[in-house]
């Protein structure tokens, strides 16, 4: 196994909500618990996290997102210049809708030191020490807030245009990831679901209807990503999550990755991208080509997170093989296919079965790497 991650056995980081946290949530939410009772049932809950992934066989130690409703509003809702709003409409799932909330740019972007996701790893930093873990901590990616922008969302006193805020983006993500590395973060995980709408030609035509210009996003969005880790510490590990939407065990996008795999795997300097392989919505292997060769991973979301069946480990292998056909078994690695709780409802299986998907993981990549 290598010992920098991304880990040969790996996680995206989100994991089902404990009984007991939910309830000290909905306390909170009703004002019978304060923040203080509220923070002490979180980092018990962390706690406890923790030591599961570590009693599972994982070197990485996630916080779960358990401080979190959701996996991107709750990171770019504390950005400057950035708010969380109530909208008519939510994000539309399979057959089933969120709650209607959406992004609104009220001034300039920008990562300050308050910003409460630092305090947020300095505590997993903390809680993992006890265990030699290595931390993981994600955000949403900048794309994701580029892609999700609703009609009329941007305070033309602040910017002229959807175009005009990515100077603006890239200083707060450059700030951001400084931030957390004079923290202590070595290893980060930029969530993005942007990447794999672009594979869906229903959701570039939903784009297009909020007023996205799509043409030639790829390689902007690979520019974007690309000038934020620009000169990032060699010791910063910055990873991708590519996902296509994790809601109550629900999904949006289909398509293979074949549309956006050069600018993603060929022109985006990131160490590792988590690539969902769970279902055939994700295509075959074969965009996996495009994998430069040398020192960054892909690692294979072949466990889907949103049923408890339990698959086969020889199946498992059998698909870890058929991708090396395209890209070289030294630089692939295991997951879950995304997150168990990318908000706070969480998807549809138990924590038992939750684990046992973790167990199969870290014991398949054993198998297959050694």
């Amino acid at each position: 196994m290598t010992d920098r991650p991304p880990f040969r056995a790996d996680i995206v980081g989100s994991f089902l909500r404990p009984a007991a946290l939910a309830e000290a949530r909905a306390a909170h939410a009703a004002g019978i618990l304060d923040d203080e009772g509220l923070r002490a049932a979180e980092d018990a809950a962390i706690a406890d996290l923790i030591a599961a992934e570590a009693a599972a066989g994982l070197k990485v130690a996630a916080d779960g997102e358990f401080r979190r409703s959701w996996w991107h509003f709750d990171f770019f809702g504390f950005l400057d210049g950035v708010d969380i709003v109530e909208l008519d409409h939510g994000i539309q799932f399979q057959g089933v809708q969120t709650k209607p909330r959406g992004i609104r740019i009220t001034g300039p972007i920008g990562f300050s030191d308050t910003h409460p996701f630092l305090a947020h790893f300095r505590a997993l930093q903390d809680a993992a020490a006890v265990t030699g873990a290595t931390p993981k901590f994600t955000i949403p990616a900048p794309t994701v807030l580029d892609f999700r922008l609703e009609p009329d969302s941007i305070d033309p006193a602040y910017y002229d245009g959807h175009a005009a805020i990515a100077d603006d983006l890239v200083r707060a993500y450059r700030d951001a990831l400084g931030a957390f590395y004079a923290a202590g973060a070595r290893y980060l995980q930029f969530d993005d679901t942007a990447w794999a709408y672009l594979c869906s030609d229903v959701e570039l035509a939903k784009a297009r209807e909020r007023g996205l210009d799509t043409d030639g996003i790829a390689e902007r969005y690979a520019a974007l990503l690309g000038r934020i880790l620009d000169g990032k510490p060699d010791d910063l590990v910055v990873t991708t999550h590519v996902c296509r939407g994790n809601f109550r065990s629900t999904w949006i996008s289909s398509g293979g990755y074949e549309p956006v795999a050069e600018q993603l795997l060929g022109n985006t300097p990131y160490d590792g991208f988590f690539l969902e392989y769970d279902s055939e919505r994700a295509g075959g292997f074969e965009p996996l080509r495009f994998l430069p060769t040398g020192d960054q991973i892909a690692v294979l979301g072949l466990v889907t997170t949103k049923t408890g069946e339990l698959e086969d480990a020889d199946a498992v292998r059998r698909r870890i093989d058929e991708a090396a056909a395209f890209a070289p078994l030294d630089q692939l690695a295991l997951s879950p296919q995304c997150g168990f709780a990318s908000t706070e409802e969480g998807n549809a299986l138990t924590e038992a079965e939750q684990w046992a998907k973790i167990r199969l993981v870290v014991d398949t990549a054993a198998s297959v790497w050694g």
